[in-house]
């Protein structure tokens, strides 16, 4: 087989699995979502092998603590958060009428020069946003909150984790059985990187929201910010997304404390919870939970992350980081066969390798 039909094969493959994740990805979260636990939970899954313990039961064991871990958070959580969400969308509604007043004034200057206009309240500005709101809700629960996904999530995770948990090891070893022989070597190398830049980022990046959104959330509750644990977890959630989730929850949690608060002091110290957070991220927290192995620059990380939302939903955003990875390690090892080629070197390098090449015979 010559190398044109050798690429036109991988191109074909690459475009169907395209298609197929494109077709498939309004049931494939539920896999996705597993395939990831699978991956965060794997290392501590070998630890206990190699402690003793049989894979399968290392496995369940794993899984077992993950979902009791998980269960108690919800358990321990969601009245809080049930009580600050609806707390928060009330705020959400006072603040779209209090708007709503305050263009009330520059809508009626608009109608002087528009007669036939009719006359638009701040009831009829506020109704229309939260029918706006509202219909945007819908669509979320119509497209991907619904009961029946909601139960493929909750019965489907688990058992895919597990499964890929216990049979980590086999999988690995069959597809390794698929390489080509001749480039099996370079293959193996190229996956070791990948899973390294992933390692780094996923299980490093994982720890850092989860630290930062605990920091976050009893801070802010602490500064007696309204909401602050709704809105600490979710900034921690959103660290995941580089320069973006801290500068949301910056914005966030200083709107409602411009409108909770008269004193600048307590909005100034909302605001320095924000700096020594995003300055302990940046220079120490980051630093020894991730370290510079990920390879992955922000704004590649956020354009794969923007991009696998808007192509394939959150099924996308779970798989960005990976591809993103996978593709930086390919572009790296590229660039390294280009610069080492004739075609980078010139035709004196050309020359010299012939000469070698002479030489040597």
């Amino acid at each position: 087989m010559t190398t044109g039909w050798r690429v036109a094969s991988w191109l074909g493959l690459l475009a169907a699995a395209i298609l197929i994740l494109w077709l498939l990805s309004p049931v494939l979260l539920p896999f996705m979502l597993g395939v990831a636990i699978a991956y965060v939970l794997d290392p501590l899954v070998q630890r206990l092998e190699a402690s003793g313990l049989a894979r399968p039961v290392a496995a369940v064991s794993v899984i077992l603590l993950f979902l009791i871990v998980v269960s108690v958070s919800i358990a321990l959580l969601v009245p809080v958060l049930e009580t600050q969400l609806a707390g928060l969308i009330q705020r959400l509604v006072e603040v779209v009428y209090d708007l709503a007043n305050w263009a009330r004034p520059m809508i009626q200057n608009l109608q002087l020069g528009f007669g036939d206009v009719k006359d638009i309240g701040a009831g009829d500005i506020a109704g229309r946003v939260l029918s706006w709101l509202g219909g945007a809700a819908a669509g979320l629960w119509s497209g991907g909150l619904a009961l029946f996904h909601i139960l493929s999530l909750v019965l489907i995770t688990p058992i895919v984790a597990f499964y890929l948990l216990r049979d980590w090891p086999r999988i690995v070893a069959k597809v390794d059985g698929w390489l080509p022989r001749d480039h099996a070597e370079t293959i193996r190398e190229q996956l070791r990187l990948i899973d390294l830049r992933l390692a780094g980022f996923v299980r490093g990046q994982a720890l850092v929201c989860l630290t930062l959104g605990i920091f976050y959330a009893i801070a802010l509750t602490i500064a007696g910010l309204n909401y602050g644990l709704v809105v600490g977890l979710l900034t921690g959630l959103l660290i995941f997304i580089p320069f973006l989730g801290g500068a949301l929850g910056f914005a966030i949690s200083v709107t409602i404390a411009l409108f909770q608060f008269d004193d600048w002091v307590r909005i100034a110290i909302v605001g320095a919870i924000f700096v020594v957070g995003q300055f302990s991220e940046a220079y120490i927290i980051s630093p020894k939970l991730v370290g510079d192995r990920i390879g992955l620059h922000p704004v590649w990380l956020v354009l794969a992350l923007l991009a696998g939302g808007a192509l394939f939903g959150f099924v996308g955003v779970l798989i960005a980081v990976p591809v993103a990875a996978t593709i930086g390690v390919l572009l790296r090892f590229a660039l390294e066969r280009y610069l080492a080629s004739p075609l980078y070197r010139g035709s004196q390098a050309r020359v010299a390798d012939s000469r070698g090449g002479k030489g040597a015979a």
